[in-house]
């Protein structure tokens, strides 16, 4: 069931966006350089200085590792509780950080991460992926199949069989669901994926109908600029082309996916992009459907009353579908292990 909004959590939304409305958004223009993201990045990372001593303090266990296949490898960032009894890890969430492809890194969500560890009882699992500042968006693409491929098929022997749970924010839900779709072609391991979390993503690379009407008034993301951002990060390409799935996952043949939470707002412009997903996902696979009033793109960061009980409530789900999986697996006769492939 949706989550519940009151007044007192539109009347600290308002509140705060207009306080949104002042700051500027982020976009793609005409001044845009490699140097802006890169720049980017590295403010990023000194926010970051001392991260993961603040995870320590707080309880959790950090190891970073690499997920490989074949020749390739990529890093990911596993963050579990400091208890390490037996089932003090119920299950996984693989996650998928935000960033409009061109800046962040697993640290970034370090607060959500740290929330979902402590309510949800699991571990997560976050891919450093390429950047488009360096790699083509297909390469991004690859790191993240690469992870939940390597996740999936064992590459971490203490968490082997346990349910999977994909989280996506953004870009990271973009890549979340392209994921998805490219795991239909080994479904013994996209049927170990429980459920997935995807947050105000970007799934029509040539632009929704709410990217291409965005105006200046909108919030965080500089609407006019959202257009020609998607067509730099897709050099080349006819919008035919970029409405090919899984580039634009909205777009994929759907069946197969498992259970969906979806969170958009009534002030992101990727909003339709959302809803239109939602439409069709559930022709293969339950999904609830969050579209929350007054929320902006990127509301979860936000220190407002909505979004602190819609991270609440993704808790919940993700408990939910963690324990309806570890019920059914043990109802079933253990299959198999997957042979791993490069």
């Amino acid at each position: 069931m949706p989550m519940t909004v009151d007044r007192h959590m539109l009347e600290d939304a308002r509140r705060f966006n207009r306080k949104l409305a002042l700051a500027p958004r982020f976009g793609v223009g005409q001044r845009f350089t490699r140097l802006m993201p890169v720049l980017g990045q590295s403010l990023l990372r000194l926010t970051q200085i001392g991260a993961d001593a603040r995870l320590r303090r707080a309880g959790i266990v950090i190891e970073r590792r690499d997920a490989k296949g074949g020749d390739a490898s990529v890093p990911v960032r596993i963050l579990r509780p400091g208890n390490t009894a037996a089932g003090a890890v119920r299950g996984v969430v693989l996650d998928f950080h935000g960033g409009g492809w061109v800046i962040g890194n697993p640290e970034m969500n370090d607060a959500l991460n740290t929330a979902i560890v402590k309510e949800c009882g699991v571990a997560v699992v976050s891919v450093d992926y390429r950047l488009a500042t360096h790699a083509p968006v297909a390469a991004l693409m690859d790191d993240c199949l690469l992870a939940a491929r390597w996740l999936l098929d064992g590459g971490l022997p203490g968490y082997a069989g346990l349910p999977v749970v994909v989280v996506g924010e953004s870009a990271g839900a973009h890549l979340a669901a392209a994921t998805l779709l490219r795991l239909k072609a080994w479904p013994a391991l996209l049927e170990r994926i429980a459920g997935t979390v995807l947050w105000y993503g970007v799934y029509d690379l040539a632009g929704s109908a709410s990217v291409r009407a965005a105006g200046r008034a909108t919030l965080v993301l500089d609407g006019p600029r959202l257009l020609p951002a998607l067509r730099m990060l897709t050099p080349g390409l006819d919008d035919a082309t970029r409405r090919q799935a899984p580039l634009s996952p909205l777009f994929g043949q759907l069946d197969g996916m498992p259970p969906a939470l979806m969170f958009t707002g009534t002030h992101d412009p990727l909003r339709d992009d959302t809803l239109a997903l939602a439409r069709r996902w559930q022709a293969a696979a339950d999904v609830e459907l969050n579209d929350l009033p007054e929320a902006p793109h990127g509301f979860i960061h936000f220190p407002t009353a909505m979004a602190r009980a819609a991270c609440g409530h993704a808790h919940g789900w993700i408990r939910a579908r963690v324990a309806q999986a570890a019920a059914l697996a043990v109802r079933l006769p253990r299959h198999r292990p997957h042979r791993r492939t490069g």
